[in-house]
């Protein structure tokens, strides 16, 4: 599977004699055209922001890098602003109003259910000490006392007046006014401190900025920065001095050996905290398509020593053994979204093997491996075939 990647690979045109020279012994000409985008580093949120849209849209284009602040993925903020006038304009609604609009009629069907259950109830209840003998699914015009959800219809939207979406887009929306003021994007794409790191180390297409100073940080500021930002500290300012006490289990450098191990087989990688896991896999295609991920990835960090677990300053996340109740709830939750649960088993290198001094650079995710376990929930009555 290709990765996903923001680099392009173009050839020379027209081509020079020398390169169609090349090209016929069999010697490469493509050119690498590589983009050079820029995001601010944030270390409250711990991610990057990447303020110009052109960037941002470069990155999620090519590769599907972080996700818009005001959108679930892409950065749509305003594409859908704009929409949303040109609906009022027209007299519709926007899909986020249909939402509520249908949302209320819910609402509505239930307590105009629940009056008719409860009037119904004290119907059949003076009937009977009455001595009658009645109906309690059906009136004596035909109709049904309860409503169903298949019959009921209400007689307008709840909590709106008929001339409402009228009065409101001759209100609110005069072409002229829309004119004189254009929208203004104020969203911009976020990537997380995994994300960002990819996109330096590996393809040299991010700068990341210092949010005091405006300054592009150098690597190694930026490998510190990044480690910083998982230390608990009152400034809101990056440290780019080496952290005080080095660790290999720093849940930045655990949670990115995870990332980019996925990255580099061509899934895309995407945060699956809505599904109570840390990563979500995606093929290329099916993510442009906005088809469901397959996999949902559990990061598991595993201490070669476990001493070391023991005198560390951070708790990571399933490093203790878990409950069968947890896996069971975990696993069952991704089985009804049709996701396969895996496992990702990360074992953390021991201090008394591997010196400190190695985590003053990347060069240090060779000493970290990779094992994982799928579990797949076993119902008799689908397997069957």
């Amino acid at each position: 599977m290709p990765t996903p990647s923001p680099s392009i690979l173009t050839e020379p045109s027209p081509p020079s004699l020398l390169q169609k020279s090349l090209g016929l012994l069999g010697v490469s000409v493509t050119q690498v055209l590589n983009p050079h985008c820029e995001g601010v580093l944030d270390v409250a949120t711990r991610s990057v922001w990447v303020l110009d849209m052109k960037d941002a849209m470069v990155l999620w284009q090519r590769g599907f890098f972080g996700k818009g602040d005001l959108s679930r993925s892409e950065p749509s903020w305003l594409a859908r602003q704009i929409n949303a006038r040109n609906q009022a304009k027209q007299g519709g609604m926007t899909s986020e109003e249909v939402t509520a609009k249908r949302r209320a009629e819910r609402k509505q069907f239930k307590l105009d259910r629940a009056k008719a259950m409860a009037a119904a109830a004290a119907e059949a209840e003076a009937a009977f000490q009455e001595g009658r003998v009645i109906s309690t699914i059906y009136a004596p015009d035909g109709s049904r006392m309860i409503p169903s959800a298949a019959t009921w219809k209400p007689d307008r939207a709840p909590g709106t007046h008929p001339d409402d979406s009228a009065s409101k887009a001759e209100e609110s929306y005069d072409e002229d006014e829309d004119e004189d003021e254009p929208i203004v994007n104020v969203e911009h794409l976020q990537l997380t401190l995994q994300e960002a790191f990819f996109l330096l180390w590996n393809f040299d297409c991010l700068s990341v900025l210092n949010s005091e100073t405006g300054d592009s940080l150098a690597l190694s500021q930026v490998w510190n920065a990044f480690q910083n930002a998982h230390v608990p500290s009152p400034n809101s300012v990056p440290s780019l001095e080496p952290p005080q006490h080095r660790s290999f289990d720093n849940p930045f450098l655990v949670n990115y050996v995870v990332y980019h191990h996925y990255r580099s087989l061509g899934w895309v990688v995407k945060n699956g905290i809505k599904f109570c896991v840390d990563y979500l896999l995606y093929k290329a295609r099916a993510y442009l398509l906005h088809t469901q991920s397959e996999f949902a990835i559990v990061v598991c960090p595993v201490y070669e020593d476990p001493a070391d677990q023991e005198s560390s300053p951070f708790e990571l996340q399933n490093a203790s053994p878990f409950s069968w109740s947890w896996l069971s709830t975990i696993n069952r939750v991704n089985s009804q979204v049709q996701k396969t649960l895996i496992l990702s088993y990360v074992t953390i290198p021991a201090r008394s093997r591997v010196s400190d001094d190695v985590l003053s650079s990347p060069a240090c995710f060779a000493h970290y491996s990779i094992r994982e376990v799928v579990l797949r929930r076993f119902i008799p009555a689908r397997m069957r075939d």
